[in-house]
């Protein structure tokens, strides 16, 4: 009878043991699918303040290697002929305005993703927060870049008039028209920043997702830490 008492006792207390270390090392393991849900609309969240306001600061996509506006490929042979006949102060001008442009619209447009965040529906967040380390981002763009597209594109249009890109434009475009050998060119500049500044917000709010996905420093509140554990201990 000890014996058996004895036996059942180790069985018992092997058993909490073990139970013990599932708790220690999934501690997160009833964080719900909700909860879930607005740790990643967090991580965007903080990807819009921390990464996405740096974009409207001056110079903030032109000084930034991951998101600067370069031509496209319409103009670089305008940008190209420029520079071979000693244009190349209005070749700059040219590119600068563009990114000017972008960081203003990125400013006045951000009010439109912090709602697109809010509103977001995360159907499957926990495959999504195992997903990826850019899955949310995503998500998120495949939710809302193209209603965001006809939001965002007559705020480009208004940047660029602002920063004075299109009267720039207008004179490059004129000038180089009017070079002899050369075809004519008519881009649409409000369609390809508008594309381009919607990728650059993109991109840096995935930065910050990464961020937070491999550094548990960045999880600077108690839901993306109990949240972003999941995916830890996945691994």
């Amino acid at each position: 009878m000890k014996k058996i008492t004895l036996i059942l006792s180790i069985f018992i207390f092997s058993s909490c043991a073990e139970l013990q270390t599932i708790a220690e090392n999934y501690p997160q393991a009833g964080v719900s699918n909700t909860e879930i849900a607005s740790g990643l609309r967090q991580a965007l969240d903080m990807g819009i303040e921390k990464q996405v306001t740096k974009l409207t600061e001056e110079n903030g996509f032109y000084n930034n290697d991951l998101v600067r506006i370069t031509l496209p490929a319409e103009l670089q042979k305008v940008d190209k002929t420029l520079r071979d006949i000693g244009l190349d102060a209005l070749a700059d001008q040219g590119l600068k305005v563009l990114n000017r442009a972008a960081e203003e619209a990125v400013k006045e447009a951000t009010p439109i993703f912090v709602n697109a965040v809010k509103e977001i529906t995360f159907n499957d967040a926990r495959n999504i927060l195992l997903g990826q380390d850019n899955a949310a981002t995503m998500y998120l763009t495949g939710k809302t870049e193209e209603p965001l597209y006809s939001k965002f594109n007559p705020v480009v249009t208004n940047s660029l008039e602002k920063v004075g890109a299109t009267e720039v434009w207008t004179n490059i475009i004129n000038r180089y028209n009017s070079l002899p050998l050369t075809s004519n060119v008519n881009p649409d500049l409000a369609d390809y920043v508008t594309n381009e500044a919607l990728n650059g917000v993109y991109t840096m709010i995935a930065f910050e997702e990464k961020e937070i996905r491999e550094k548990v420093s960045a999880r600077t509140t108690n839901l993306l830490q109990r949240v972003f554990a999941l995916q830890d201990n996945q691994y």
